[in-house]
């Protein structure tokens, strides 16, 4: 057998070492194998659950008159020097368990009570051998019963095999006991101290001393059975033999305890008797007493009950009462500021009065009792009468108010002066009954109507005025020239000094309308609808806006009951009381409008981005009709706007077409003037009013161009070329940043490119016609004869060819100067000479170079000038 780990003095001695300054004495330590891994039905470990080395020591502390004892886990470094790794006190050992799953035995689990509550799974350790693993765990039972004075629970181990492997290890742990001696503390196993661990839990020393003796009475063989059976009948017999004589001699006794008894009979049947005549009046003394307490009570119930009464009907005659000044106010008290808050508390406590008497705060018994209808009809008549007092009182209010204000004229704008309208003292004056309008809303909420309307129409009256006269007073003060709307048309000349006035002061007085009354009407709708209790989402301002000034009611103060941001069925009532608040105020912004237009149309494109602007900003749900009123004014714009674009597309197609066009059409110049005056008016989001506008002006130029076009075709190209020219030269910086103009801009160039191609073409082939046509014909004959047929064809013979050459290429130097003049005489502009002129060349020596090749491939003995010679010629021209 290999020596084991427990007996190498060298693990004892790094152990030491490794627990130095513990104060701890080593009792045992042992290699083993340490893993959380699965045992596989093979008996190893499961796959990813690799066994790691491991030294578990046992040790014992000495404090004071207790001893500690310790199961120390110590593993190796980097350096292979050992190192405590875990700790754990053996007094807390509540199990030792052998896994199963290991069919060699030699893993086991030691289970401690304070790890239970951990998610992770003990270890398992696994011994070199089964002897290893007995010899530590009867060490660790043995220290656990010396320490603690208990044994820990041991499942899966045979107490009968562990005691036989006790006995019969017994002289090797004696011996090692005597080779250890000169070590630091013994930690050989006594024999006597594993016969009491293992013994101990079969039976005691004292029952197996009994045991042995009373075996040791019957010392019996297996033929003496009958014998002993016989021996134990006449024992037993003897036995009951003796029980009978000893009965038999106490009758005596036995009679005097009959007598006794017979005696205590009598007298439990006289105390039955006693009993049952004191059970009888005792029931009747209860019936009495239950009489009693019945009566007893319900006199205490009828007396509660009577309390209970007149409390409810003090209560209830409480709410019933009017507090005399109360009173006062509702039927004909004053409205003035001065008396509102009593006005507001008349009004709270008859809110709460008529909630009272109703059956949710009401018990139903109550509602129908003759004492409770009189005093809700009665509160129903001092409400309809106070409703009534107080809004009669408002709407004459409210027009006094505007009456007031429109009849001092220092409130609009005059000449020379334009006025911001200031509706800060109206604003305060109406915020002193905002609470009151609350409250009347609570009380009867139909009388809101007609209060909405008094209110709509006193200050619709005013907020009209105002943009009358800052309207006229701003076009008044407004000094600007008109230009022409005669944009594109051909027959106004050439001057176009009319243009550039400056007209900015027009879309100016437009955006300071809207920087004056849009915030205006929004803070107007948004005032009105907090003010008149509509529960609607609050209004939010409408950029851009220079006026902060939040004149909004506070709804959250007049009831807290409210919740901001809440959708309300009532919106679209608020929208039909905007609309005749502020009905009518658009006829001056239209007015602005069409004034603008008529100074000048193209101001139309500053004033749709700058509505833009407005209607992107605007989110108020309490403004709905100052946003209809953007998009009316979007709209108007856009259709002026496109009065403009239709009046000029007119223009354009009104050219005169009895006179032969010649040269550049007016329009293109003009219109490139034209799109560089929109783009500078462009703002905001107005980009796509003006795209449309450029691709209805394109659309119309080059319609109406080729219709001119098709008016002399003999000029046709000539015509097309020079306007598509001076379009893209007049619109190339603008095309670079448009991309509208710039599809434009390519679409143009297309149509140049194939309007030259033919010119050019046309140019070539009237001073080369004999040449070129009979190259076509040999070309035509290709698709039909061979090559070497062709010369014999009629026309195409090598004689026809030389008359053809003679005629068409002597003097060819001449020929080509009168192609130049030719072009030279068609064009109305010099500056496109240069170009066509090099287009025109290099046309002509491509069909040359084509001549030269059939004639070469058909004709390959007849001399021709050279395409080299062809070149020379025409770059010397």
């Amino acid at each position: 057998m290999a020596k084991s780990s427990a007996d190498d003095d060298e693990l004892r001695r790094a152990c030491a070492a490794a627990m130095d300054g513990t104060k701890q004495d080593i009792v045992l330590s042992i290699r083993v194998a340490k893993s959380r891994g699965i045992w596989g039905k093979s008996g190893k470990l499961g796959r990813g659950h690799m066994a790691k080395p491991r030294v578990l020591a046992i040790s014992k502390k000495v404090e004071g008159q207790r001893t500690l004892a310790f199961l120390r886990v110590l593993k190796y470094s980097s350096g292979g020097v050992l190192e405590p790794a875990k700790l754990y006190k053996l007094k807390h050992l509540s199990k030792v368990e052998v896994v199963t799953n290991d069919p060699s035995g030699c893993t086991f689990l030691l289970g401690f009570d304070t790890l239970r509550s951990q998610s992770v799974a003990p270890p398992q350790w696994t011994m070199r051998n089964v002897d290893d693993r007995n010899r530590l765990l009867i060490c660790i039972l043995n220290v656990c019963k010396d320490v603690s004075g208990r044994l820990p629970k041991v499942v899966g181990i045979d107490v009968v095999e562990m005691a036989l492997w006790i006995k019969e290890n017994t002289p090797a742990t004696s011996k090692q006991k005597s080779i250890l001696q000169d070590g630091p503390v013994t930690t050989a196993v006594a024999e006597r101290d594993m016969k009491v661990t293992v013994e101990r839990e079969l039976v005691s020393q004292a029952e197996e001393e009994d045991m042995e003796a009373l075996l040791g009475t019957y010392v019996l063989g297996i033929g003496e059975a009958e014998a002993f059976s016989e021996r134990l009948k006449r024992e037993l017999q003897a036995l009951e033999a003796a029980n009978v004589h000893s009965i038999l001699e106490n009758e005596p006794l036995i009679d005097e305890v009959l007598q006794g008894l017979e005696s205590a009979t009598n007298c439990v049947e006289d105390m039955d008797e006693w009993l049952g005549v004191f059970n009888l009046k005792l029931r009747h003394m209860r019936e009495d007493i239950e009489s009693i307490e019945i009566r007893n009570n319900k006199l205490e119930m009828q007396s509660v009950n009577n309390k209970s009464l007149i409390e409810e009907l003090e209560k209830l005659l409480e709410s019933l009462r009017i507090p005399s000044e109360y009173a006062t106010c509702l039927t004909g008290g004053s409205f003035d500021e001065a008396r509102m808050v009593q006005n507001i508390e008349a009004c709270e406590w008859l809110a709460n009065a008529l909630r009272s008497l109703e059956v949710p705060q009401l018990d139903r018994s109550y509602s129908n009792m003759r004492s409770v209808r009189e005093k809700r009809a009665d509160l129903e008549k001092l409400r309809n009468n106070f409703v009534k007092r107080a809004s009669e009182f408002l709407r004459n209010y409210f027009s006094s108010l505007v009456d007031f204000m429109i009849s001092d004229k220092s409130y609009f704008s005059q000449r020379g002066q334009l006025k911001r309208p200031d509706h800060a003292d109206l604003r305060y004056k109406c915020r002193t009954y905002a609470r009151l309008l609350q409250h009347l809303k609570n009380l009867d909420k139909n009388c809101l109507g007609p209060l909405r309307k008094a209110y709509c129409s006193s200050l619709n009256l005013l907020l009209r005025r105002e943009a009358r006269e800052f309207a006229n007073e701003l076009r008044a003060s407004t000094k600007a020239s008109r230009n022409p709307t005669v944009w594109l048309d051909g027959s106004t000349g050439s001057n176009q000094s009319a243009n550039s006035a400056d007209t900015s002061i027009v879309s100016e007085a437009y955006a300071k309308m809207l920087t004056i009354f849009i915030p205006l009407l929004v803070d107007e709708s948004s005032f009105f609808a907090h003010f008149m209790c509509f529960e609607v989402p609050d209004g939010n301002k409408i950029a851009p806006t220079d006026d902060d000034n939040d004149d909004d009611l506070g709804i959250m103060d007049i009831d807290e009951n409210d919740k901001a941001g809440k959708k309300s069925a009532d919106l679209q009532a608020l929208n039909e009381s905007l609309h005749d608040l502020l009905d009518g105020i658009q006829e001056d912004f239209y007015a602005v409008v069409d004034w603008a237009y008529k100074i000048d149309p193209l101001r139309c494109i500053s004033m749709h981005g700058i509505t833009e602007r407005y209607i992107s900003g605007q989110k108020a749900d309490a403004a709905g009709f100052v946003r209809i009123l953007l998009d009316d004014l979007e709209t108007r714009i856009s259709t002026q706007f496109s009065r403009f674009v239709d009046e000029a597309c007119h223009q354009i197609e009104r050219n005169d077409r009895n006179v032969r066009q010649v040269g550049v059409l007016s329009y293109i110049p003009r219109f490139a003037t034209l799109a560089t005056r929109m783009e500078h008016y462009i703002q905001g989001q107005s980009r796509n009013l003006v795209d449309q506008a450029y691709t209805k002006f394109v659309n119309i130029m080059f319609v109406t161009l080729d219709k001119i076009a098709q008016g002399d075709p003999k000029n046709a190209d000539i015509l097309l070329l020079e306007n598509y020219a001076a379009f893209q030269n007049s619109l190339f910086e603008l095309a670079n940043v448009v991309p509208s103009l710039a599809k434009a801009y390519r679409q143009a160039s297309k149509s140049y490119e194939e309007a030259c191609a033919r010119f050019i073409s046309a140019i070539v082939y009237y001073q080369f016609e004999r040449l070129f046509q009979f190259a076509l014909k040999i070309e035509d004959l290709m698709y039909t004869i061979t090559p070497e047929e062709i010369p014999f064809q009629l026309g195409l013979s090598k004689m026809d060819l030389r008359k053809v050459v003679k005629s068409s290429l002597s003097g060819v130097d001449k020929s080509i100067i009168t192609m130049y003049k030719r072009l030279q005489k068609n064009l109305t502009s010099d500056e496109m000479l240069p170009s066509l002129w090099d287009k025109c060349k290099r046309e002509f020596l491509e069909k040359y170079e084509n001549f030269a090749q059939l004639i070469a491939k058909i004709y390959p003995n007849e001399p021709i000038p050279a395409v080299a010679q062809m070149r020379e010629i025409t770059a010397s021209i």
